[in-house]
């Protein structure tokens, strides 16, 4: 039954990366909107709290690389490794807080918005690190603007439909575990 979970949590992962790959398409490859609305922010934050902190930390790490690597967006350095490990934070952080916090709708925006705030963070950190890397200069204005102000309607989509998702999704286990 173990093995079989493993596997189940390994489709699941799967499915999470290939809509991570696909969903920036529907902002029609244009930089700015997807900017935006951070289309590549909600399978990988699903997938943590679906398939765990470990998957979601692989899955959110591999996904802007993959998309770098084969379609040339987001450009490689320093955006997509910068985005991985942000993913990866939100990945890993939704995922266990969700693991760690009771199911209940609450905890699911509190894991939501420590993760998005944590994951943001990284990013900032990362960015300082590239960009100290490149010689180039990343102020307390760029990370504000790129993190904050720049993604406010995609920080306002992820409010409003991930947890909403992760309580239907949640509600089938729930009901299980009753029965």
């Amino acid at each position: 039954m173990r093995s079989k979970n493993k596997s189940f949590r390994m489709v699941l992962a799967a499915l999470f990366l290939a809509l991570a790959f696909v969903m920036p398409f529907l902002t029609g490859q244009i930089p700015e909107l997807g900017s935006m609305l951070c289309p590549l922010h909600i399978p990988i934050i699903l997938c943590g709290y679906v398939c765990g902190w470990p998957w979601g930390l692989l899955i959110g790490f591999i996904a802007p690389l993959l998309r770098s690597v084969t379609l040339g967006m987001p450009v490689l350095f320093p955006n997509a490794v910068c985005m991985a490990f942000e993913l990866a934070a939100y990945g890993a952080i939704a995922g266990l807080l969700h693991k760690l916090l009771p199911r209940k709708r609450p905890y699911v925006y509190c894991s939501l918005i420590v993760a998005m705030l944590a994951g943001r963070l990284v990013w900032g950190v990362a960015m300082l690190a590239c960009m100290g890397l490149a010689e180039g200069g990343f102020t307390l204005a760029a990370f504000i603007a790129g993190a904050f102000t720049n993604a406010i309607p995609g920080i306002i989509l992820q409010i409003l439909l991930i947890p909403v998702l992760v309580m239907i999704i949640d509600k089938p286990k729930a009901q299980i575990k009753k029965d």
